[in-house]
């Protein structure tokens, strides 16, 4: 195959999802092709049918949900040469599958089987398409596991998903995608959820993998800044259509669309901590333009106030988890989680909490939150309502509010958003009547930037950022003073992340909240807080304000973190 016959060739694609309410356009007529030894970045926010494009390529979606009207997917198939998939029959596509276009998904823990080991389900795959016996699939397994830089491949042959890491469960998924050799290999965000130092081992990982076999590689990301240094070309997406494309250089450094320059402007990196973040051009329309003028474009302070009061003192913290040790002992173990921390939050600011999977960030939330109970140490709240003999259980939860990582798994979807929201102020005997009690959440939807008649529906029926504005006003309704975001925009398009972030530093000022912003994203973290907490391993790295951790840190841990961070 010559260079000038790409690999792959998407012509005029228009497809539509079929639903009660008849069919809703998703692509509206794609244009793409990708060579071999070749990086192609499609980019653009949810919806905008990046990832329905992709996956139409080994036809993974229920024909009866997708419906393809027009154009054609060529694939140069290793041994059958040029193949319409879209024509294909679905035996043909079951043998192309896993053996000649390999996939990466997002979510590595549900695209794998919870209840086989991670080498049986490796295996499964090298029997089915090179029929391979189980001898042979073992020691390719273990080939495998060491191509992908996994620690003791023996010992993760014979571990299950949920004994990894989401660092190490990834590199299994790459290693199941690449094991029969694929020609093709689809990324569909593989990264999304990942720490920043995972994120660039894995982009290292799946570059060295595409340039030692010569793949073809088509990466899927609402994350620009990703791309920068990864990506040969990228193709820019919204609402079902490509409306700019070219190399890294051109796209990234010099882009001619509107949409596409929004999308560069919306990342948090390029301003000051207190600058409005601006929001795309798709979302705009979400919001009254008028109310937006007027908003302040300073929405937090530079400094936090010289006078600011104690909120929250954390002396020796310690906390460790159950864990199973070796069938050989049959016995419990402990693993640690948070060692020996000690630190103070102050009445008003923003403290930032940053660190790797496994560096207690989280754990130290749920703690603040009265969700954990330490093994030893004192968390002591200075606040009026919390203090003395009324620091219960109850109080506490009143005051101290989390807002999730994933707002949908953290809703109840038989509960409409009214029902979601009144919960909490019924347990806690908030307001005389229902009647007042719906005044109450009428006025906090409008805080949040969602509609009344929102109230009335489930969350199924709202976008990811509407979710999590949802959860956002659920923390609200019980007039909290700590409100504690844990990883609360990571999977967020960059320019919802940035109505959210906006969404928040309004409702803290107005409010008069005091936050506890957990993230992995130093970008993120820096713009958002007044001081910042750098966690590895349950022990404090460093903790300073925002500024000095990020420009001039301390610690070799946290220059690593900033040296990970995608330079775009």
């Amino acid at each position: 195959m010559t260079q000038a016959t790409p690999l792959l060739q998407i012509k005029g694609l228009k497809a539509s999802f079929q639903g009660l309410e008849g069919s809703k356009p998703v692509l509206k007529g794609i244009d793409l092709h990708l060579h071999t030894n070749e990086v192609l970045a499609l980019v653009g926010e949810s919806g905008s049918g990046k990832s329905v494009t992709a996956l139409s390529i080994p036809r993974l979606f229920d024909p009866q949900l997708l419906n393809y009207e027009q154009g054609s997917i060529l694939f140069q198939s290793q041994s059958l040469g040029m193949l319409d998939l879209l024509q294909s029959s679905e035996q043909l596509l079951l043998e192309l599958r896993g053996k000649e276009i390999g996939v990466i998904f997002q979510e590595p823990m549900t695209s794998l089987n919870p209840v086989f080991t991670c080498g049986e389900q490796i295996a499964e795959v090298l029997k089915k398409h090179l029929e391979m016996n189980e001898k042979s699939a073992k020691a390719k397994t273990l080939a495998l596991f060491e191509q992908v830089k996994l620690p003791n491949p023996l010992q993760i042959h014979s571990k299950y998903p949920h004994q990894l890491s989401g660092g190490q469960k990834q590199r299994v998924m790459i290693a199941m995608a690449i094991s029969c050799n694929p020609k093709l290999l689809i990324c569909d965000e593989p990264t999304t959820a990942l720490d920043a130092t995972v994120q660039k081992n894995i982009l290292e990982l799946i570059r060295e993998i595409q340039l030692n076999s010569g793949l073809g590689v088509l990466f899927i990301t609402h994350d620009l800044g990703l791309v920068d240094s990864f990506a040969d070309r990228v193709v820019v997406m919204q609402k079902g259509e490509i409306i700019e494309s070219g190399t890294v250089n051109q796209v990234l450094h010099a882009p001619s669309n509107a949409y596409t320059k929004s999308l560069l402007q919306c990342r948090p990196a390029l301003y000051k901590k207190g600058q409005r973040l601006p929001s795309s051009l798709s979302t705009e329309s979400n919001f009254n333009k008028e109310a937006q003028e007027n908003l302040p474009q300073n929405i937090a302070s530079e400094t936090l106030p010289s006078n600011s009061s104690l909120l929250v003192r954390v002396e020796n913290l310690h906390i460790s988890y159950p864990t199973k040790a070796s069938a050989i002992f049959g016995k419990e173990g402990k693993q640690l989680a948070v060692e020996n921390l000690h630190f103070d939050i102050l009445k008003g600011e923003t403290l930032g909490l940053v660190g790797e999977s496994g560096s207690g960030k989280s754990t130290v939330g749920k703690a603040l939150a009265g969700l954990i109970d330490p093994d030893s140490g004192n968390i002591q709240f200075f606040s009026k309502t919390l203090d003395g003999k009324s620091d219960t259980i109850k109080a506490r939860s009143r005051k101290v509010q989390l807002v999730f990582q994933d707002p949908f798994s953290s809703l109840n979807p038989k509960m409409t958003v009214e029902e979601a929201l009144m919960e909490p102020m019924k347990v806690h005997g908030m307001h005389a009547s229902k009647k007042e009690m719906q005044w109450q959440l009428e006025r906090l939807m409008s805080k949040v930037q969602l509609m009344p008649e929102h109230l009335k529906r489930y969350p199924h029926e709202f976008s990811g950022g509407q979710r999590q504005r949802i959860v956002i006003a659920r923390a609200l309704v019980l007039q909290p003073e700590l409100l504690i975001c844990d990883e609360s925009v990571s999977a967020l398009d960059v320019s919802v992340q940035a109505q959210v972030l906006n969404l928040l530093n309004d409702l803290k000022r107005e409010f008069k909240l005091t936050l506890v912003f957990i993230s992995h994203d130093l970008s993120v973290i820096r713009y958002m807080s007044d001081r910042i907490m750098v966690l590895q391993k349950g022990k404090l790295e460093e903790l300073g304000p925002a500024e000095t951790v990020c420009s001039n840190p301390s610690s070799l841990y946290t220059r690593q973190l900033l040296a990970a961070m995608p330079s775009l």
